[in-house]
């Protein structure tokens, strides 16, 4: 991979980084209560950083290999499908057993943008943010491995 392309993924990384260790004192709020709708709506953003940045992620390395991007109307469901597989130009980038976990935080971060605040259901949200900082280990020891292999590639 292009070493450009590789520090620009390793800053994305480092702001999700930022982003768990910044919202901490509300995911701690958040195991112990159900949250009022300012909680909610803090909530709901942090969700919606952390898919962005993930998606930002996946974006730069699928563009990088693939030289193009999806540009239907669910590009987002695709851009995300090609990240759990591999081809002839690129390994897979994230392990299939994150799948599942990871179209629950894309729809969300869908729902929070064509939504009002007042919409927003803690039942919906309760698990996305309890285990966000777990699911993060997860997808960048993914993506470490991802970038790893890549460097043995060169």
């Amino acid at each position: 991979m292009d070493k450009n392309i590789k520090a620009k993924v390793m800053f994305e990384i480092s702001q999700i980084d930022k982003l768990i260790c910044d919202c901490e004192p509300l995911l701690d709020v958040c195991k112990i209560k159900t949250l009022d709708f300012i909680e909610l709506s803090a909530a709901a953003m942090v969700l919606h950083s952390f898919y962005n940045g993930i998606e930002n992620i996946l974006l730069m390395i699928i563009k990088y290999y693939d030289k193009q991007l999806p540009n239907s109307n669910k590009w987002h469901m695709e851009l995300l499908d090609k990240a759990f597989t591999s081809d002839d130009k690129r390994k897979q980038i994230l392990d299939i057993a994150l799948k599942e976990k990871m179209e629950e935080y894309m729809k969300f971060r869908h729902f929070v943008r064509h939504t009002y605040g007042f919409q927003l259901e803690w039942k919906r949200m309760e698990a996305l943010i309890n285990t966000i900082s777990d699911f993060w280990k997860i997808v960048k020891d993914s993506l470490n491995v991802f970038l790893s292999d890549d460097d043995k590639e060169i």
